[in-house]
């Protein structure tokens, strides 16, 4: 039943507004900076809440990383902001206090609204706009290009940094060219491949329907990026326009990065929004949350296709909200690689052919990938499915650096019941970080086996190999690399290396991996 509206606490956080904007037309020489664009997004909000107050009262504007400034592979010669967040603040003619900018990792935009909602509970932030979005595909034609385009420009003040600076990869992981996600995640997947006792094929097929399912519902969304409705066939053949990215993925099994996408969303309180005439029917409440992170680095995992931080968030989740998954009427499960989903699914409980899906927008592959704001597309979407279904119930989960950060939120127009309140999340990392790591050695030499594997792929064969291993005397782990030696890719490209014996030796700081 329903919550009569004047007995909700008004301290209570809630969602107002939503807007996304998905850019592939405008041609890249008009050099639309992601500025304009996160400001267009930002725009649609405001109007979707429908309160002519609304702007005046944000004092928080926080935007999400931009790759640019994220990793040099995105690094941009055309220019940037010193304050991203003020840039776009000052092109909706917001005078917010309070100027954001987050470090790195698809967990962020959920862990915005967790900790903004505790903030606004607690009285300490009156209303919040949270942006985030790419311009990659125009930051790339201009470049490519050599077109005649700024974007740099100086708005004034510093941000604050919000999030964990700390990079994904240990030295170790680093030394062995571990340090990408299209490295990390295909060393994911095959390990999940063997805890399910799967050939490489059957493997690959079974990644396929899972992601034709996404695709699928890319393909209604006019959003999208990719709206093909790719079927698992056709995910599941290699050839010209789906080549080997890394070992086991392809490339239409991907997240698709080079787009021009963004979206925002509006947060204040039940009081406020009653003060500003924002109507009950745009208010989504955060009925339960949480954030934690796994062992930081994935060579120091005991278990390397599992994630105890997703287990462990998720049902610190539904506890706070007080349902269980069977509750659940929509999920978006984060989604850049098919690893991602399969590792969620298995934690939280959900089978991977549930008729309740796994995706609202159609993932990043296929709605689009728009760097570290994804989760913010996500959430916009979220919020339009459970206002298009009164008392219906959604999950977002996001996921930053290798299965490592996470964020859980789940939403509703039902109101919560009393005053807002969610756990420390310390509480939760503190048992995270007692879960034991598994022993490695940096400097590892004889016979071992593999323990999982990726080979890279340049733009017709094979690069380079990056392997973790065990050896055979002590079981300690290892990160290596093979011999750069075509025969040795191809043939380990080939065949099931699962388990596959060989030698190991350290020299100059790196481990060589010799399969026999």
């Amino acid at each position: 039943m329903t919550t009569p509206s004047r007995s909700i606490d008004p301290t209570t956080p809630i969602l107002v507004g939503c807007g996304d904007v998905t850019d592939m037309a405008t041609p890249v020489e008009a050099g639309r900076s992601p500025f304009d664009l996160l400001a267009e997004a930002g725009r649609r909000a405001l109007q979707d809440a429908g309160a002519a107050g609304l702007a005046a009262s944000i004092d928080t504007v926080a935007m999400l990383r931009l790759f640019s400034d994220t990793s040099h592979r995105f690094k941009s010669n055309i220019g940037t902001s010193t304050n991203s967040p003020k840039s776009v603040a000052n092109r909706l003619g917001l005078s917010a206090s309070r100027h954001i900018y987050t470090w790195n990792g698809g967990n962020m935009p959920q862990y915005l609204v967790n900790g903004f909602a505790e903030q606004i509970a607690a009285g300490a932030m009156r209303a919040a706009m949270i942006v985030g979005g790419e311009a990659l595909r125009t930051q790339r034609g201009v470049q490519l290009g050599g077109f005649e385009v700024s974007w740099a420009e100086d708005p004034g003040g510093e941000p604050e940094q919000a999030g964990d600076p700390r990079r994904g990869w240990s030295d170790c992981e680093d030394r062995h060219n571990m340090r990408a996600a299209i490295t990390m995640y295909p060393l994911i997947e095959n390990a999940i491949r063997g805890q399910r006792g799967r050939s490489m094929e059957t493997h690959l097929k079974a990644m396929a329907k899972l992601f034709a399912r996404f695709a699928a519902v890319a393909a209604a969304n006019p959003y999208a990026t990719r709206r093909a409705g790719y079927s698992a066939e056709a995910l599941a053949t290699i050839d010209g326009g789906n080549r080997w990215i890394g070992l086991p993925y392809p490339r239409l099994m991907v997240a698709n990065a080079y787009i021009d996408q963004a979206a925002a969303v509006v947060m204040t309180s039940v009081g406020q929004a009653r003060e500003l005439g924002i109507p009950e029917h745009k208010w989504v409440f955060l009925h339960g949350c949480a954030d934690g992170h796994d062992h930081w680095f994935l060579s120091d995992r005991t278990e390397l296709g599992a994630s105890p931080a997703i287990r462990a968030g998720a049902k610190r989740a539904f506890a706070m909200a007080g349902r269980t998954i069977e509750d659940v009427d929509f999920f978006d499960l984060y989604s850049c690689f098919p690893s991602a989903v399969e590792i969620a699914c298995q934690e939280i409980g959900l089978s991977e052919d549930d008729p309740r899906g796994q995706t609202v927008t159609g993932g990043l592959p296929y709605f689009g990938g728009p760097g570290n704001s994804y989760v913010l597309n996500s959430i916009s979407e979220m919020m339009r499915r459970v206002r298009g279904k009164p008392s219906s119930l959604g999950l977002v989960t996001a996921n930053g650096n290798y299965i490592t950060k996470h964020s859980f939120g789940l939403y509703s127009t039902e109101p919560t019941l009393g005053p807002w309140r969610r756990e420390d999340p310390h509480v939760l990392q503190s048992e995270l970080d007692r879960l034991p790591t598994v022993a490695l050695t940096e400097a590892a030499s004889g016979p071992a086996r593999i323990e999982t594997y990726t080979v890279m792929y340049g733009k017709s064969a094979p690069d380079y190999a990056v392997v973790m291993g065990r050896l055979d005397a002590t079981g300690e782990r290892f990160v290596a690399n093979t011999p750069v030696d075509p025969a040795v890719l191809a043939d380990l490209a080939a065949r099931d290396s699962l388990g596959r014996p060989g030698h190991v030796a350290h020299a100059d700081g790196r481990n060589t991996f010799t399969p026999a």
